[in-house]
Parts: structure tokens; sequence; C-alpha cells
């Protein structure tokens, strides 16, 4: 492998199961006892892979299996809480403000769900002095988080990494080096009206996929060469895509029905189309000379692009187990619309069971393994039945 590679991990909710299993492929098919990639970028769940993987980046084979793992077995309760009282009182603050809000004040309704149980997990997973240690010692180049600010509605990309790398500001999205702490990652991974705001500094912050139009930006302004991503979007076939929209509505659209399409549109499409970007970028900047690029002023480089994406459908795939959902779960994605037969998208992003993790983490796996041939040659690795270790440790 050569120059730096990165890797790019968007993802939304529970969705982020798949990237584990990716991951744990990634191990098996480079064999790599550190962590191969210098230059790590996450947004919404993709922030929490990618931070578990930058604090072990010293035992890339223990660290993906750890993070299969984790995610195999994930239960409701490892995230937001779900007895019913808690439920019905966030339920109640939310119609208190949309009812009465005019007379009696709003605010009272921050989000959906309480996360104190996933704050309480990142705390014991997450390692952020071998984080630091780990830039320190040259296993890490640098690592992004993204999240969005809700003041300014800009797009902030926290980073950390060697002494050489410059922040960078644009219209709508900026960079600023900081050391890393569990805010930062509960803030990234913050899906907007589910789960609450995170208060970073002197302001609030959400999801990262609310503004993110470059998913590929962070990664290379950190200095990759070579960028690996590992997104949640089963790509449709046209016929699929013509039938679906040639298709007679039966009923009026769900709540579940809209935000599923709402959380598509901020988890799903900027990845595709960054990808489709970075794509006519390397092609024009193929045809003009390497003497003329290099003195350019925006010093614009070619950067192969790799994407990894599921098989099947991860929105459809989740009806096929909401049957084996604890009921405090079922409960509270039924009062949003969903059920067997809509408001699968929503569900998908929501669903933090192993019921679906594991399917998920296992067809991330199965679909990378794949592709094992296509990976190799992207990621340069010698070809040999010896198992030698291609980190070189």
């Amino acid at each position: 492998m050569n120059g730096t590679l990165g890797l790019v991990l968007t993802s939304g909710g529970a969705r982020g199961a798949y990237q584990a299993g990716a991951l744990r492929a990634l191990a098996e098919i480079t064999r790599a006892s550190r962590l191969p990639f210098q230059v790590l970028s996450g947004v919404s769940a993709g922030s929490i892979n990618s931070t578990y993987l930058a604090c072990q980046a010293g035992d890339f084979q223990g660290a993906t299996e750890r993070l299969a793992r984790l995610w195999s077995t994930l239960r409701p309760r490892d995230i937001f809480l779900t007895d019913g009282l808690t439920l019905t009182r966030t339920g109640m603050a939310w119609i208190s403000d949309l009812g009465f809000g005019a007379w009696i004040g709003s605010g009272r309704g921050k989000s959906l769900l309480v996360t104190s149980p996933l704050q309480r997990l990142l705390g014991e997973k997450l390692d952020f002095g071998a984080l630091r240690a780990n830039i320190a010692t040259g296993l890490v180049r640098g690592v992004a988080l993204t999240a969005t600010n809700y003041s300014s509605g800009t797009s902030v990309t926290f980073y950390d990494g060697t002494s050489d790398i410059e922040p960078w500001t644009r219209t709508t999205r900026m960079a600023v080096r900081e050391q890393f702490s569990l805010e930062h990652v509960m803030a990234s991974s913050a899906i907007p009206v589910f789960f609450p705001a995170v208060r970073v500094g002197g302001a609030y912050y959400g999801d990262g996929c609310i503004r993110m139009s470059t998913p590929l930006s962070p990664a290379i302004h950190l200095g990759a060469d070579k960028v690996l991503a590992i997104g949640v979007r089963h790509e449709r076939s046209v016929q699929r895509v013509a039938d679906l929209n040639g298709a007679r509505a039966e009923r009026y659209p769900l709540l579940a029905d809209v935000g599923g399409v709402l959380l598509n549109a901020m988890f799903l499409d900027a990845l595709e189309s960054d990808v489709e970007r970075m794509e006519r970028i390397n092609q024009t900047l193929s045809l003009i000379p390497e003497s003329a690029r290099r003195s350019h002023p925006s010093k614009l480089r070619q950067v192969p692009v790799m994407v990894l994406k599921p098989t099947r459908d991860l929105g459809e795939l989740v009806a096929e187990v909401m049957k084996d959902f604890p009921f405090a779960v079922r409960h509270f994605l039924k009062g949003l619309g969903t059920s067997s037969d809509s408001g699968y998208d929503l569900m998908s992003y929501l669903a933090f069971d192993s019921a679906y993790t594991a399917r998920l983490e296992e067809l991330g796996y199965r679909d990378t393994m794949a592709a094992k041939d296509a990976v190799t040659r992207f990621l340069e690795l010698p070809v040999s039945s010896t198992g030698a270790d291609p980190s070189g440790a």
C-alpha cells in the first residue's frame, strides 16, 4: 500500500453495523496487524466507527473483531432509554410544545429519544488518550469528525492530526483543529429530532450528515492520496427505479414514509454525488501535465476512490426482522407510522437491535469479501499465500 490511505465512513444510526462487517472483512483481506488507514474521516454513525479504529490503531485485527461484536450484540437499551415512562414523557413534551407552546412557552421537547445509555457505552469503549498517542507515534496521521452547528448551519469538521495539517474554510463548511472528546462523537452522530443536540464549546451540534455535501473532502484535506469509502446505500437497478416510480400509491404518505425519504436524502445522497465529482476531477486532471498541476494555485491532485456498498436494500431488510424487536422498540416505531409494509427506511436508522444489526454486520462482511479481488487491487496488496502482514509490522 503506497502513499497515505484514507478511510471514509458515512452512515446513519443502526446502518453503521454494515460498516463494522465490512471492516472485519478488510482486516481479513489485508491481514494487517496495524491500522492500514493513516487518515480516517467519520460522519454520523461513521464517526463512532472511525474513532473506535483510531483509538486502537495498533491492533487492527482485534479492533475490527471487537467492533463487529459490539454492533452484532447491540440492544436498544444500549442506545436510548426504552422504559415506557421515558418514551411517554418525551412524547408529551413534544405535544406540549406543538399544542400549547404559544401560551406556555416551548423548548420542553429536545428529542424523541434520551441517549444517555449511548453516551455511557461510548465512554467505556473510546480511549481518547490512546487516540492522541497514536497520532503522536505516527500510527495515525489524522482523524476528522464532522457535525452541524445548529446556530449557524455550518458543517464543521473537527480534526486532530499531525502538525502540518492546516484548517480549511469554504462557504458552508469549515475545519477546526481540536483534541477529541466524547462530545465530538456524540454530536456527529446525533440524528436530528430523534437524538438531542450536543454542546461542543459554545454551540450546539447535530448529525454531521445534515449539511455534509462533500464527505470525501476531510480525508483529502488530511492528506489522503487514495480513499476507500464504505457507503450504506444499495444501488437500485434502472428497472427497479422505474417500477417504484410507476407504482400507484394506495394511501396518503405517513410520517414514517416522509421521515425515511428525508433521512435518506441526508445520509445517503452526498457520498454518491461526491464520488462522481471526484471521478470527474480525476479525469480532468489526467489530461493536464503534472508540472502544470503542481504550479497551479488550486493544488488539485488526483485521488483514486473506491466505494463499498450493500448488495441489498437495508431498508427492506429491516422489515424481515421487525417482529423480533423488543416491545418498546416496536411500540415506538409503530407510533411513527412504521409497519411491516411501510416506513422501512426510517426503521433502518433506528432499529438498534441485534436482530437487525447482526444481519447488517454479516452482510457487510460478505459483500466486502465478495469484492476481495477489487479491494486487493485498489489497496495494492501483495498477492501472497504466505500470510505476510502487509502493514510491515
